[in-house]
C-alpha cells in the first residue's frame, strides 16, 4: 500500500511539475485587450494604424489635425516681402489622406488645393489648380503638435517656368 502511495505522489509531482513548465513557458496573448480601430492590426501589445490613422488604438485620423480655419502669414522666402495676412481653411479630401485647401497662398488660386496628409506632413503634389494654363504650385507643410502651428514651404511657377518660394506660419 505504502508503494502505491509513493507511485501516486510520484505521478503527481510529475504532473504537476510538467504543467507548471508547460504554463510558465506558454507566451501570453499581448493583444487580448488590444482594440485597434480603423484597420489597425495589433503586435506585441501595440497598434499598427492603417495609412491615414493614429493614436494608440487607431482612433484618428491623421488629417483632422489640419482640418480647420487658419490664421495664415506667408513671405517670399528669398525676401523679405511679407504677404498680408489671409485666411485659408483646411477640409477633408476624397480619400482619408486627403485635404483640400481653400484660398490657398492668400486666394492665389480660384479652386482648392489638393494635399495629401502622412503623420504630420502636408504634400502638395505639383498641381496647377485653377487649369488655366497658368501658375503651378508643390510644397510641403508641418503641423507642430506643441504649438499647433503648421508651417509651409512652397513655390508658385507661371508658365515661363520663372518660380517664386515662400514660407509661412499658420496658426
Amino acid at each position: 500500500m505504502k508503494s502505491i502511495k509513493n507511485i501516486a505522489l510520484s505521478a503527481f509531482l510529475t504532473v504537476s511539475a510538467f504543467g507548471a513548465v508547460l504554463y510558465t513557458s506558454c507566451t501570453k496573448d499581448e493583444c487580448k485587450d488590444v482594440v485597434c480601430q480603423n484597420g489597425g492590426t495589433c503586435s506585441g501589445g501595440t497598434c499598427t494604424c492603417a495609412t491615414g490613422y493614429e493614436g494608440t488604438n487607431c482612433e484618428t485620423a491623421s488629417r483632422d489635425k489640419f482640418i480647420k480655419t487658419w490664421t495664415a502669414s506667408d513671405k517670399e522666402a528669398t525676401t523679405t516681402t511679407t504677404l498680408p495676412t489671409y485666411t485659408s481653411g483646411i477640409i477633408g479630401g476624397a480619400g482619408i489622406t486627403e485635404i483640400k485647401i481653400s484660398k490657398f497662398s492668400d486666394a492665389y488660386f480660384t479652386n482648392d488645393v489638393v494635399a495629401t496628409v502622412k503623420g504630420n506632413v502636408a504634400t502638395i503634389a505639383s498641381q496647377q489648380p485653377d487649369n488655366d494654363g497658368y501658375y503651378v504650385t508643390t510644397g510641403t507643410g508641418t503641423y507642430d503638435a506643441t504649438t499647433k502651428k503648421i508651417t509651409w514651404s512652397y513655390t508658385l511657377k507661371n508658365p515661363a517656368g520663372a518660380e517664386k518660394s515662400y514660407t509661412g506660419t499658420w496658426q
